[in-house]
């Protein structure tokens, strides 16, 4: 009679064992992305991205004058980006993050970390 309650027993460890790797899995943090912003026309496209702590962003300069990327809180400046140049940041703190480019003052956008 042991045989049956033994096999019981291994069907419920099972059971747990895949729950937990389940639950684990769908727990844990989805991996970083890379988002791409681009400097066209004197603009930033997307005028804002939406993207999570640890992701990272890229812009591309894909006008013919050098751009910047600067946070409005001075936080953080990706200096001159030149003509097809590219700039890349990690995205750290919650929040709305304002900036725009010190050449052009009129291209503005914002990236949202949560």
């Amino acid at each position: 009679m042991t045989e049956p309650y033994v096999h019981h027993r291994l069907i419920r460890a099972a059971v747990v064992v895949a729950t937990l790797a389940t639950t684990t899995a769908a727990c844990s943090k989805p991996a970083p992305r890379t988002h791409t912003v681009t400097m066209r026309n004197f603009g930033f496209a997307p005028s804002e991205l939406t993207l999570s702590p640890g992701d990272t962003v890229v812009w591309s300069n894909a006008d013919f004058v050098p751009h910047t990327a600067t946070a409005t809180d001075s936080s953080w400046d990706s200096k001159s980006i030149d003509a097809n140049g590219t700039w890349r940041f990690v995205a750290r703190a919650a929040g709305r993050h304002p900036y725009y480019c010190v050449f052009h003052p009129t291209m503005k956008a914002s990236i949202v970390v949560r």
